[in-house]
């Protein structure tokens, strides 16, 4: 075993000049990875996420006893709020939720010196299935080391096995002998895994604070599915601040679903603005006014939408002020109660949801959303071509929504509670542009359908700066479910 030698210089400013790319790079995620020291915020995002709203606060009403503690005691009151009695095998959080906020807390002064490493080892006082799906998966670190939790009877019971020398003698057991290793923590803390180097590059709090966040287009893996309903990081003064909303929050959300579902559409708009909704709609279909129907064949027209939340249909019949029907993959019964439009499920059978969408042409107009499934980051999923054959008068039109409190959408919760959420959040915010109409393949002989739908694609996409994918439905809820999206969750989760 070596022992340490400390230097002085931060890893940016001293290291600039030298050659990591033989040497195994081990570092501590917390200290030198991220540039907030703080874990509160992913204790509080597994307590909401993978337990219940009462657990999250009992978390957030203990962060005065977790503040003054030291930092040991105050990581073991946080693993026992939020983990005890959470099975095992469903727990998905630390995959589908805490990427997202762990990316956006990355430094880009300590990612550019991991990157420069022959291999690379994250040790975090984290529990390793909070982050090894983050570091492994998304930043593509070697090996990871967290903390343990013990189990029983398949549930985690909320404690930890004592990590005394055993992230150091993991490390040994994966590194070979002739690894020549340099670590990276922190002047405030001491590790035992340190001793594994000669060398122990340091940073101190006040620089690790003042790097910069690493962006988007640098992730070395796209952050493009993400699961949870909060849409905010969950630091104390945060959290204070949602569960003061909460209460007024839920009747807010009745009224304005009330109010939708009651009033005509020439006064619920302004009445859902003043309750604080924003709703903006441009027309660039310089046919809407010119061709309304296909009088030919006696059909309406098809409106074509990317896919961010089940309230997107909604919003195009209140931007259109005209009624429409939905044709939809997946629909709770509660939404389609409570829906102000006519909505019509989809079999996910090609010939039979071809049928149902032409009957309902006949009888209007109607919108689809390809994708299939909705996506919140600026991504859009494969466009499915059955639309493309259905009408000569295809309508694409480009979503976006903007929320700053709760998501609207899930992949492992209660779907029926999405709208509800959806419409809990202080301002949320819809922008509908509608594109020029286009023509099917019954019209274009040239064209094949999936010329069309990839056509509508890069068309919506160009209109959003969306990327464009071949990502399915199926992947989402792979990554996000881990099933294939066709199981109906009896989660009592948000």
């Amino acid at each position: 075993m070596h022992g340490s030698r400390f230097i002085s210089q931060t890893p940016m400013s001293s290291v600039q000049d030298s050659d990591l790319s033989r040497k195994t790079l081990i570092f501590d995620v917390e200290e030198t990875l991220l540039r907030s020291s703080s874990v509160f915020p992913y204790y509080m995002l597994v307590a909401f996420e993978s337990g219940s709203l009462i657990r999250a606060f009992v978390l957030f009403a203990l962060y005065p006893l977790i503040y003054l503690v030291n930092d040991e005691l105050s990581i073991k009151i946080m693993v026992m709020v939020s983990f005890f009695g959470i099975k095992k095998d469903g727990f998905r959080v630390g995959s589908s939720v805490l990427p997202k906020f762990f990316l956006e807390d990355v430094g880009v002064e300590g990612f550019d010196v991991l990157r420069r490493g022959k291999k690379t080892v994250g040790v975090s006082k984290l529990p390793q299935v909070m982050v090894d799906c983050f570091l492994k998966d998304y930043l593509e670190i070697d090996y990871v080391f967290g903390r343990e939790l013990k189990v029983f009877g398949g549930y985690f019971v909320g404690l930890m096995k004592e990590p005394k020398n055993i992230i150091e003698r993991l490390i040994h057991e994966v590194l070979e002998d002739d690894d020549e290793m340099v670590c990276f923590s922190n002047k405030s803390v001491k590790r035992d895994w340190i001793a594994c180097s000669k060398d122990v590059f340091m940073v101190s709090k006040g620089e690790q604070k003042a790097w910069r966040t690493l962006p988007r287009e640098r992730y070395p893996k796209d952050l493009i599915f993400h699961d949870g309903r909060l849409a905010f990081r969950p630091e104390p003064l945060s959290m204070f601040v949602m569960f003061m909303w909460f209460p007024f929050a839920i009747f807010l959300s009745i009224f304005r679903t009330i109010i939708a579902l009651t009033m005509p559409y020439g006064a619920l708009i302004p009445i859902l603005v003043f309750t604080g909704m924003q709703f903006k709609l441009t027309n660039n279909n310089s046919t809407q006014d010119s061709i309304s129907h296909d009088h030919k064949k006696h059909k309406g027209r098809l409106y074509v939408c990317n896919h961010r939340t089940l309230l997107d249909p909604l919003y195009l019949s209140f931007g259109l002020k005209t009624p429409l029907t939905a044709v939809t993959y997946s629909l709770s019964r509660m939404s389609e109660i409570i829906a102000p439009i006519k909505t019509v499920k989809l079999t996910r059978d090609r010939d039979q949801d071809a049928k149902i969408i032409d009957k309902m042409l006949k009888l209007g107009d109607v919108v689809v959303c390809p994708e299939g499934t909705t996506c919140r980051e600026p991504y859009l999923l494969r466009f499915s071509p059955l639309f493309a054959e259905l009408s000569d008068h295809i309508v694409p039109v480009a979503l976006d929504s903007y929320v700053t409190m709760f998501y609207g959408t899930t992949a492992d919760g209660l779907k029926w509670l999405d709208p509800f959420l959806f419409m809990m959040n202080p301002n949320p915010t819809y922008r509908v542009q509608l594109l020029d109409q286009i023509c099917g393949v019954t019209s274009d002989a040239q064209s094949t359908r999936f010329d069309v739908a990839n056509y509508v694609q890069s068309e919506i996409g160009k209109t959003l700066d969306f990327e464009c994918t071949s990502l399915t439905r199926k992947d989402k809820y792979l990554v996000l479910a881990g099933n294939e999206g066709y199981v109906t969750s009896t989660s009592n989760k948000l």
